[in-house]
Formats: structure tokens, sequence, C-alpha cells
């Protein structure tokens, strides 16, 4: 009697944690998988000017991104530009290549700082 109480409670115990703890650890992995689905967007759709290459110009910048629910991208501000006016000109299209991106899996709007190196590795 004692040991199907004890198989009861853990039974119980194991269900509360698992509908408590499970959606946090998935939305996490949803937030996870959405910032990767972006890098690659970025990755796709981030061009390297000709006139910097055959200068060999490099840098990196920083982007804050405003952006609604749906994924739209409202607005962007360079936090920390390249230093160099040729990559820092390809920002703005980039912004405009990658918007929409896609819906944020919370449902709500955010602003996200992105990432933007030019490399000639």
């Amino acid at each position: 009697m004692l040991n199907r109480q004890l198989t009861k409670f853990i039974f119980i115990a194991f269900t509360y944690c698992t509908l408590f703890i499970s959606p946090a650890v998935s939305a996490n992995e949803t937030m996870d998988t959405w910032r990767k689905a972006v890098m690659t967007m970025i990755a796709k759709n981030q061009r390297y000017p000709r006139s910097a290459v055959s200068r060999e110009i490099e840098g990196n910048a920083r982007v804050r991104l405003n952006i609604t629910a749906d994924g739209t991208i409202t607005s962007h501000e360079i936090v920390s530009d390249t230093g160099e006016t040729v990559l820092d000109r390809e920002i703005p299209k980039l912004i405009d290549r990658l918007n929409p991106l896609p819906a944020l899996p919370s449902g709500k709007d955010m602003s996200i700082v992105i990432p933007l190196t030019w490399s000639l590795d």
C-alpha cells in the first residue's frame, strides 16, 4: 500500500515538474531556433561590396533592430559602425533584404542587437 502511494506521489510530482518546467525549456529552445534562423538569413543576405574586397577592407558593426511580433523590422540603429564608409553604407541595404524576419516565438515586439562582420578569410 505504501509502495503504491509512493509511486502515485512520484508520478504526480513528475507530471507537475514536466508541465511547469518543460514550457520554459521549450520557449528557450524556440528562441534559440529563431536566433539561428535570423543568423542564417543574415549570412545569406549579407553582401561584401566589390570596392571593399578590391581594397581588402574588413570591419565589424553592431546594429539594433526593433522587431514586431510578426517579424517586421520597424527600425534599426547602428550601435557601432565599422569605421569604413563602404561597409557602413551596406548596413541599411542588408536590413531591407532581411525584412521581414521570421515571426517572434514570444509573440511580443522585441529589440535585439546583431553583430555584422565583413572578413576576407
